[in-house]
């Protein structure tokens, strides 16, 4: 147990000498919208909205050009959808334009390339996030018919995410950094069409473009 705990104090005391950690902000305006899976006969449709997120970023090098990324951030979602559906007696049909906010906890990959020129170097990063809805809104209404909106939406939702981007090295340790990262829903989000239209096997999903600007230190 002695060597063990020995052990583990080493490998400890020697990731925290070769580790490098740099903290930053970030901010990231966005096209935020909506994919479905469902029958076509539902007819629904996307309509993009301009979101924003910020946050903070905290790369954790264990290599020189290799970082595990995380953070955390307050994210804005979601996009105007619209449905029609004829059940044969009568149609069905509506539009909501949504606004979902989360609290995401990413974790991604980055690699890094050399410089490219003096004091610039690229990136590219995949990953994941968890994120955790705090607020929502359905055509611009918190409450509707009594009904909180943010009770109809699920707690939680999981991310892929894509990026790539650049950083340019400005004096001793202060970086800048403008990226282009794609969040893809893989969960879903909402359960309210299942019931409206009475089909379980409709899924709806967040789809997210962001253009990524931070400074780390």
């Amino acid at each position: 147990m002695k060597k063990l705990s020995l052990l583990l104090m080493f490998l400890c005391f020697g990731l925290s000498a070769s580790a490098q950690i740099e903290i930053g902000v970030q901010i990231s305006p966005n096209i935020a919208g909506n994919r479905f899976i469902a029958e076509d006969h539902y007819n629904f449709r996307n309509s993009n909205n301009l979101k924003i997120g910020v946050g903070v970023v905290a790369d954790y090098f264990f290599a020189q050009n290799y970082a595990i990324s995380t953070g955390l951030f307050y994210r804005s979602k979601g996009g105007k959808i619209t449905y029609s559906h004829n059940n044969g007696t009568a149609t069905i049909s509506g539009s909501d334009n949504i606004s979902i906010q989360y609290i995401q906890l990413p974790v991604t990959l980055k690699l890094f390339t050399n410089e490219i020129a003096p004091g610039t170097i690229l990136y590219v990063q995949v990953g994941t996030a968890i994120n955790t809805k705090v607020a929502a809104e359905v055509n611009d209404r918190k409450m509707i018919n009594s009904q909180k909106m943010i009770k109809r939406f699920n707690i939680f939702e999981v991310d892929a995410i894509l990026g790539t981007g650049v950083e340019f090295t400005l004096g001793q340790s202060t970086k800048l950094l403008a990226g282009l990262s794609y969040h893809r829903g893989l969960t879903n989000i909402d359960d309210y069409y299942d019931n409206q239209l009475g089909d379980r096997n409709i899924s709806v999903k967040n789809n997210v473009i962001n253009l990524d600007f931070g400074v780390k230190f």
